[in-house]
């Protein structure tokens, strides 16, 4: 079988089927230039998955049922199982539990407070933490700053470490890369034939798509699949990293978010001193240095040792967002095809459960639309 995209997302679907005992070619032009997880020294990925911050929220998602609810929790439940399994063969993704939601008004923290409520009526450990619980913090957080909620299960991985971990482990399963472009698909012997930029083909009885916006490009040249439906466009995010002058306290909870603009100390360095901001949320595929300038200073109300940090790294990515449907999309177009991209802001952390239904579509035998 082929995936076509090595975004965190399709090289989950990869490495997940080859496994399970598939054979399978994973093909994105990305392949030829440094090994998947490197960032480019000067900021700018046309990937999301390179772009990323690896916030995991899925316990903390304002939903507690439904399909989007129900892929968070399956995520949630693999990474933890994949960390453990890459780690034990060689490839440690470093991880930080923990996510603080702050309330900056009296409206977040009520809204707040109701999820919190929510949630530990199903059993999840979520706390509310009053001004009393936070007094060690307020120095470092921004402000205002009313009220948090902190989720024990949520945590943040470094995606660039995951990449990495997965691409190396699956070419030890025996997973193949090329790096060439797909473009374009037709129907052949009752399997499909993907057309490669260098001018050859690759065949196989299952498609795997995966690469982002490009998915529903490729889409629009099948015949028979409804036009349109599948259409994802461009939403670009800017983030940051900082170096600090000072280490970040003991009692920092891990990722910290505040008004939507996520704080998240580097898990792969030690010693505390290295911040991921982001993301900016910023639609088609130009960068504002405007939008730059307010995640810098948090709109105004970045603390002082947030304003005198230095910045090491600028970068950015794009984001697929399907027009007019929920994300992700997960759907079978074509007998033999499928459709795993338009992840938007949560690719990452629903890579696990998106290949999870790439395979269970694959091994079920559903070769029908």
């Amino acid at each position: 079988m082929i995936v076509v995209g090595a975004g965190i997302v399709g090289l989950a679907c990869a490495w997940w089927l080859q496994g399970r005992g598939h054979q399978v070619l994973l093909l994105d032009p990305a392949l030829s230039g440094d090994p998947p997880g490197d960032r480019d020294p000067g900021g700018e990925w046309r990937s999301g998955s390179r772009a990323a911050l690896g916030v995991l929220m899925a316990d903390s998602f304002h939903r507690d049922r439904g399909r989007a609810w129900d892929l968070r929790q399956r995520s949630l439940e693999l990474w933890g199982q994949w960390r453990r399994e890459l780690a034990q063969r060689g490839y440690p993704i470093p991880y930080r539990a923990g996510v603080l939601l702050l309330a900056a008004d009296g409206a977040e923290q009520e809204r707040l407070a109701a999820l919190g409520a929510r949630k530990r009526a199903l059993g999840l450990p979520l706390e509310t933490w009053g001004l009393e619980r936070l007094e060690p913090l307020q120095a470092t957080l921004p402000q205002p700053c009313l009220a948090g909620l902190h989720c024990a299960r949520d945590g943040q991985l470094d995606p660039g470490s995951a990449l990495a971990a997965l691409a190396a482990d699956g070419r030890e399963l025996g997973l193949a890369l090329r790096a060439e472009a797909a473009v374009a698909l037709e129907p052949d012997q009752g399997g499909w034939r993907v057309a490669l930029a260098g001018g050859g083909s690759e065949q196989a009885a299952w498609v795997v798509l995966a690469a982002g916006t490009a998915a529903g490009t490729l889409l629009e040249g099948v015949s028979g699949t409804e036009h349109g439906r599948w259409t994802l466009e461009p939403v670009l995010g800017q983030a940051l990293e900082l170096d600090l002058e000072a280490r970040l306290p003991t009692e920092w909870p891990g990722t910290v978010v505040w008004r939507g603009v996520n704080l998240v100390p580097r898990p792969d360095l030690e010693g505390g001193r290295r911040l991921w901001l982001g993301a900016t949320l910023e639609p088609g595929d130009r960068a504002e240095p405007d939008q730059l300038s307010q995640l810098r200073d948090l709109g105004g109300a970045a603390p002082e040792w947030l304003r005198g940090a230095r910045v090491v790294r600028h970068w950015q990515g794009l984001r697929p967002r399907p027009v007019g449907r929920p994300a992700p999309l997960l759907e079978q177009p074509a007998g033999g095809l499928l459709l795993a991209a338009g992840h938007y802001r949560n690719g990452v952390l629903l890579a696990p459960a998106s290949a999870a239904w790439v395979a269970d579509r694959i091994e079920a035998g559903r070769h029908s639309a």
